[in-house]
C-alpha cells in the first residue's frame, strides 16, 4: 500500500505544462508554417498527363471561354479534315476541345469484356481544338468568324460577321433539343 502511495505521489508532482518535456513537441519549429499557393488539382477530366492545366486556387480547372457552343454548325480550317462541315456535339472548357459529329474519327482498340468474346476496333469521333473551326451559314454556304451584339429588347446574341445572320435564337436551341430527344429515342428503341 505504502509503494502505491508513493506512485501516486511522484505521479502527482509531474505537470504536463507547456515548458515541461512532455507538453512540448520533440522538434521546436524553426520557421512559421509555409502555405503552399500551387495545389495540385484534384479534378483531373480525363486528360494525359502533359495535358494537364492550371488551376484556380480553389483548385478547380480553369475553364475558357469559346465563340461556340453545342449545336453550332462549323466548318473546319485546320487539320486533316480541313473543309468539312459538321455540327458540334460536346465541348470541353477547361481545354478548350470540341466533338464535331462525324469528323476526326479515331480508331480505338478495345480489349474482350467476357472470356471468349473477340476484341474490336471501334471508330470513335476525337476532340479538336476549338481554333481550328469557323462557324458556318448553311444558307449562305459560307464560313465566317462571330461578333456579339445586343438587340432592342436587350438580349445579347452571337451573329455571322460576314452575313450578319444571327446565331443565337430561341428556336434554334428548341430545334436542337427536340433533335437530340429523337436520337436519344432511336438509340433506346
Amino acid at each position: 500500500m505504502a509503494a502505491i502511495a508513493a506512485l501516486q505521489g511522484s505521479m502527482a508532482s509531474l505537470s504536463f505544462a507547456p515548458s515541461s518535456f512532455f507538453g512540448e513537441s520533440f522538434l521546436p519549429p524553426l520557421s512559421p508554417p509555409v502555405k503552399f499557393a500551387d495545389r495540385s488539382c484534384p479534378i483531373v477530366m480525363k486528360l494525359k498527363r502533359w495535358e494537364r492545366k492550371e488551376c484556380k486556387p480553389n483548385s478547380l480547372p480553369v475553364l475558357h471561354k469559346m465563340h461556340v457552343k453545342v449545336g453550332d454548325t462549323v466548318k473546319i480550317i485546320a487539320g486533316d479534315d480541313k473543309g468539312k462541315v459538321g455540327e458540334i456535339t460536346r465541348i470541353f472548357r477547361h481545354n478548350s476541345k470540341i466533338v464535331v459529329k462525324e469528323i476526326n474519327f479515331k480508331t480505338k482498340h478495345m480489349k474482350s469484356k467476357e472470356q471468349g468474346e473477340p476484341g474490336k476496333i471501334v471508330k470513335i469521333e476525337a476532340p479538336i481544338h476549338s481554333s481550328n473551326v469557323m462557324l458556318y451559314s448553311k444558307e449562305q454556304n459560307v464560313a465566317s468568324r462571330v461578333g456579339h451584339k445586343v438587340l432592342e429588347d436587350g438580349s445579347k446574341v452571337r451573329y455571322l460577321v460576314k452575313t450578319g445572320e444571327i446565331i443565337d435564337s430561341a428556336e434554334n436551341w428548341k430545334k436542337f433539343i427536340k433533335e437530340g430527344k429523337k436520337e436519344k429515342e432511336e438509340k433506346a428503341a
